[in-house]
């Protein structure tokens, strides 16, 4: 028998082994836990949870919990969608390339691999 790294992301629940189905993240600002398909990729503020452990879930008092329904066949994005994100990858790309580098003011200290407010000086 596998275990469910060579299947899957585990669920993250201690003592658990099953296999993720689910992905929960909390909204604080709006108390709102959101449970919905498996996330594409792990992040550290989201939860992967089992079959079992997505249908239990418990949430404080006062707080609202969305579920998603899960259908085991979702079809991921389409090709607009995909489109639509390389279309806006694009635009930013573009933008960059459009906009000047800023100039140094003091020239004697030339900077090297300039990174926001960061900068090397040669010595």
């Amino acid at each position: 028998m596998k275990s469910p790294a060579q299947v899957g992301r585990a669920c993250s629940r201690v003592g658990c082994r099953s296999v993720a189905t689910m992905t929960l993240t909390y909204i604080y600002a709006e108390s709102t836990a959101v449970v919905g398909p498996l996330a594409t990729y792990s992040e550290p503020h989201a939860y992967d949870l089992c079959a079992s452990h997505g249908e239990r879930l418990k949430v404080p008092h006062g707080w609202n919990v969305i579920k998603q329904e899960l259908t085991g066949n979702e079809p991921g994005p389409s090709d607009d969608d995909l489109m639509a994100i390389a279309d806006a990858v694009r635009e930013v790309a573009k933008r960059t390339e459009e906009t000047p580098a800023e100039s140094s003011e003091d020239d004697s200290h030339a900077s090297i691999g300039r990174r926001g407010h960061l900068r090397a000086v040669p010595s």
